[in-house]
């Protein structure tokens, strides 16, 4: 029935019902008036009541122009109501008469179409710059008798008000947890839909995350939204979202229901630890979990027959779930003079390779980074906790090494998508110690940016950033290296004596 109501309000509106108000021959000259303090544009809204049901006020522009010396005309240019185009209503030759500073116009129309008889009765007044017209419309549809009122009340424009209606950004917090399904940051596309993507098991599992997701957005400056940034949105459905400039231009948005997609996972929770062996001889901690590897074997190198350095990732058993790998950097100059003067913790996917003369020449060659990985990574996903040593060491001039620097440590936590490249032999060239963070071969990075000390566990959710002109390219070849390292200049050999991370559940979620 509403619906029906609806639709006759529509056709009485499209008809351009609105032709003629009150006219008067020998009404006063309000010329001055008119065109100093009445004609113009003026913003408001409009609220629509059929059979007594009022429908949510939707912001709307109308324009009054002067008709004659007594009278006025007024219209409502592309006028839509619920999401429908209905086109323009005029109110033409409106004799004005005052009262104080309020002017006072009238209009009424009848009009018989086919099955459609109705009364349509409009006034107006415009006070101080402010207008507010009703318009009472008593109609019968094949004898059933239908009402509808519309109210608009708006105020002048001055014309200096910007005409911006836009949504700038939209995103959401991955470190809310309510956020967590969503795999890719929305697109504001051309059309004014907004789309996005979610994990599709995880809607599968619980059709309800999708009525507490909590979008991010910023409008244009001096701009208005029908619905706040910041707070839940149910999209199990389309939203939409009207933003409407300081002039009163009005513009829709529609947040479309995301795309579910099925996710991949890379998961190393670190809970169990083996011992490994440096040349056969020198035992030191190591992840079980394939693909991991740590800095522990450089280490091993300088221990000798016994643990004189010691090792700088040990297995920690107070984890986040389970154990995790604690990550430590030491000073290394009593054993290491003139080859490295720290050595960080690093924990990583892919090997530490170790050659004697490569050892001695540059360690950092030593360990190759990466493993196969055949998806688009989204996400790389973990937990930590992070202590920062005392005792700063800057020995990136091993003839020159200074310590006691005035310099707070941070650590280092990242994820590298980069291309094959193969040697002669077939075999992928890995990037090491010295390029993983310069090689042109990388394609994308989710880098921590906050590396401050954390006492307690705090979880990442780091969504992958495609370096500049790089982009996933289905059918090449890719690896992907996770790097933890406990100095984040570690490999400058710069860093703080007992900096200390802790790292656990770490994920590389992909499709």
């Amino acid at each position: 029935m509403k619906k029906n109501l609806f639709y006759l309000f529509a056709l009485i509106c499209s008809m351009s019902l609105f032709t003629a108000c009150s006219d008067d021959d020998d009404a006063p000259d309000y010329s001055k008036v008119i065109e100093s303090e009445i004609a113009g544009n003026y913003k408001g809204s409009l609220t629509v009541t059929v059979e007594g049901t009022t429908m949510p006020s939707e912001p709307q522009k109308i324009k009054i122009e002067k008709a004659s010396p007594s009278a006025i005309n007024l219209s409502l240019a592309d006028f839509s109501f619920m999401g429908i185009a209905i086109g323009d209503v005029e109110l033409k030759n409106c004799a004005l008469s005052q009262n104080g500073d309020t002017y006072t116009f009238t209009g009424t129309q009848e009009l018989k179409v086919d099955a459609l008889s109705c009364t349509i009765n409009a006034k107006g007044t415009v006070t101080n710059g402010a207008v507010k017209v009703d318009m009472d419309i008593d109609a019968t549809v094949g004898g059933l008798k239908q009402s509808v009122k519309v109210v608009y009340e708006g105020t002048r424009l001055t014309g200096s008000e910007s005409s911006e209606a836009k949504i700038k950004t939209f995103s959401f917090d991955m470190s809310n947890e309510a956020n967590a399904i969503v795999i890719e940051q929305p697109v504001i596309n051309d059309d004014n839909t907004i789309t996005f993507r979610v994990d599709e098991a995880a809607v599968e599992a619980d059709a309800n995350v999708l009525k507490t997701l909590v979008p991010t957005f910023t409008i244009s400056d001096k701009a208005t939204a029908s619905i706040e940034s910041g707070k839940a949105m149910n999209l199990s459905q389309d939203v939409s979202i009207t933003v409407t400039a300081e002039d009163g231009t009005a513009v829709e948005y529609v947040v479309k229901t995301p795309v579910k997609v099925k996710l991949t996972t890379i998961k190393y929770n670190l809970n169990s630890w083996t011992t490994d062996l440096f040349l056969g001889q020198i035992a030191y901690p190591t992840p079980s979990e394939e693909g991991l590897a740590t800095s522990n074997g450089g280490a091993g190198f300088f221990n000798g027959g016994e643990p004189k350095l010691g090792f700088p990732v040990v297995e920690e058993v107070n984890g986040f779930e389970g154990h995790a790998a604690k990550l430590i950097t030491l000073d290394s100059r009593t054993y290491m003079d003139g080859i490295a003067p720290i050595t960080s913790g690093s924990l990583f996917t892919g090997s530490f390779e170790f050659d004697f003369m490569t050892a001695l020449s540059n360690p950092l060659l030593l360990i190759k980074f990466g493993i196969p990985y055949a998806q688009k990574p989204l996400f790389f996903k973990g937990v930590y906790t992070y202590k920062a040593g005392d005792n700063y060491i800057d020995g990136s001039d091993k003839e020159n090494v200074k310590d006691n620097l005035d310099v707070i440590d941070e650590c280092s936590i990242q994820a590298v998508l980069y291309e094959v490249q193969k040697d002669e032999n077939g075999s992928n060239i890995p990037l090491t110690g010295v390029d993983i963070n310069e090689s042109e071969r990388r394609v994308a990075v989710a880098l921590l940016q906050d590396g401050s000390e954390k006492a307690e566990w705090t979880s990442f959710n780091i969504p992958f950033k495609y370096l500049d002109g790089k982009s996933y390219e289905e059918g090449k070849e890719y690896m992907i290296a996770i790097v933890c390292s406990s100095s984040k200049d570690g490999d400058k050999f710069k860093g703080a004596v007992n900096s200390t991370l802790i790292v656990d559940e770490l994920e590389i979620i992909g499709e």
